[in-house]
C-alpha cells in the first residue's frame, strides 16, 4: 500500500520535487533585474519568473603552474551560441517491502540558443543572457507530444565574472503542459548545479579548487565540487570536477505540514569533465554523471524509504 502523505521523492540536485512554475510563482514572486534593451534582446514577460541561485563560494587548494592569471567570463554583448544540453535523472524507490517504484525522467535533449543582452564591465560585473529553446525530444513519443508546446519558450540566466550562476529565469510557453515545465525546470536546476565558478585568485594549468554551495531541493544540500584546471588554450578552459553532496540537517521536513523523516544516510557524489570558453555564456562541451543512495525513516513508526538516485548533465555545439 502507498504511502499518501509521505510517498515523496527527496533530495538530490535533480529537485526530484518536481515544481511546477505556478509554485515556483507563489514562492518567489516574479520579475527580477530587467536587461538593458538589445535590438534582439527577448521582452519581458509577465509570466516570467525568476529564482534566486545560491551564492557560490571557491576556495584555491593549489594555483598551478606558471604562468597564473585570473579567469574571468566576459561574453560581450550581442554574442550568441548554439548549444545542445542533455540530462536524465533516475529516481528507484521502495517503501519497507513493497515494490519499488521508478520515478525516473527520461533523457531529455534541450537545444538552446543564447544571446548575451548585456555583457560584463567594471560597473555592472555580470553577464545576463537569453535562451530560446529549439524542439525538445526524448525517447518517449508521447512525452514529445507534451513537450511540442515548450518549442521556442524562453529562459535566462545571470551569470558573474567567476562563471557562477546568480539567478535563473524561466518563461514557458503558455501552452506547455505542467510536466513539460517540471521536466524543463529540472534540466535547468541540474545544469545551473553543475556549472564550474573559478577562484578570484590568479591560477594556472594544474590548479586545484573547491566550490562550496547549498542546493535547495526538498533536502536542504551542502555540496562540494573540487575542480582541476588540466589544460587551457587561450579562452578555452578544460576542467575535471568532483562532486559531492551531503544533507545540512538529519531531519527531513516534508512539504505541507506532512511532518518529518529522519534521514538515515545520504551519499551522492560523482565526477566529470568541462570545456568552457571565456567569450560564450554556455559551456562548449563536457558531461557531469553523479550517482548515490539516500535512506529515510518515519520517527513516529517503522516505516522506511529508501532510494537510488542517479543524474546526468552533458553539453556540446
Amino acid at each position: 500500500m502507498p504511502l499518501p502523505s509521505k510517498l515523496f521523492r527527496p533530495g538530490t540536485a535533480l529537485i526530484a520535487v518536481t515544481l511546477s512554475l505556478t509554485v515556483l510563482v507563489t514562492g518567489c514572486g516574479s520579475g527580477g533585474d530587467a536587461a538593458p534593451s538589445s535590438p534582439d534582446a527577448v521582452g519581458a514577460a509577465s509570466d516570467e519568473v525568476t529564482v534566486p541561485v545560491t551564492a557560490a563560494t571557491t576556495e584555491v587548494v593549489d594555483a598551478g603552474a606558471e604562468p597564473r592569471s585570473v579567469v574571468q567570463f566576459r561574453p560581450p554583448q550581442g554574442t550568441r551560441q548554439q548549444a545542445r544540453l542533455v540530462t536524465t535523472g533516475t529516481v528507484q524507490q521502495q517503501i519497507d517491502d513493497q515494490p519499488a517504484q521508478d520515478f525516473s525522467s527520461p533523457e531529455l535533449t534541450m537545444p538552446l540558443t543564447a544571446l548575451v543582452t548585456q555583457g560584463a564591465s567594471d560597473s555592472t560585473p555580470a553577464t545576463t543572457t537569453d535562451l530560446t529553446l529549439g524542439t525538445l525530444t526524448t525517447a518517449d513519443v508521447a512525452t514529445n507530444e507534451l513537450l511540442s508546446p515548450a518549442t521556442d519558450s524562453h529562459a535566462g540566466f545571470t551569470m558573474n565574472l567567476s562563471g557562477a550562476i546568480t539567478a535563473l529565469r524561466l518563461r514557458p510557453d503558455p501552452d506547455a503542459q505542467n510536466k513539460a515545465r517540471s521536466m524543463i525546470e529540472q534540466a535547468f536546476y541540474q545544469a545551473v548545479y553543475r556549472t564550474v565558478a573559478f577562484p578570484e585568485q590568479p591560477i594556472g594549468v594544474g590548479a586545484v579548487w573547491t566550490i562550496h554551495q547549498q542546493v535547495m531541493s526538498a533536502v536542504a544540500l551542502n555540496q562540494v565540487t573540487t575542480a582541476t584546471l588540466t589544460a587551457r588554450d587561450g579562452d578555452r578552459l578544460t576542467i575535471d570536477v568532483r562532486v559531492a553532496q551531503s544533507p545540512q540537517s538529519p531531519v527531513f521536513e516534508l512539504p505541507n505540514g506532512a511532518g518529518t523523516l529522519n534521514v538515515d544516510s545520504y551519499s551522492l557524489q560523482g565526477s566529470g569533465r568541462v570545456v568552457v570558453d571565456l567569450g560564450k555564456p554556455l559551456p562548449v562541451d563536457g558531461s557531469i554523471s553523479v550517482e548515490g543512495t539516500q535512506s529515510f525513516s518515519d520517527p513516529s513508526d517503522a516505516m522506511r524509504l529508501r532510494q537510488t538516485t542517479s543524474e546526468r548533465v552533458e553539453w556540446s555545439a
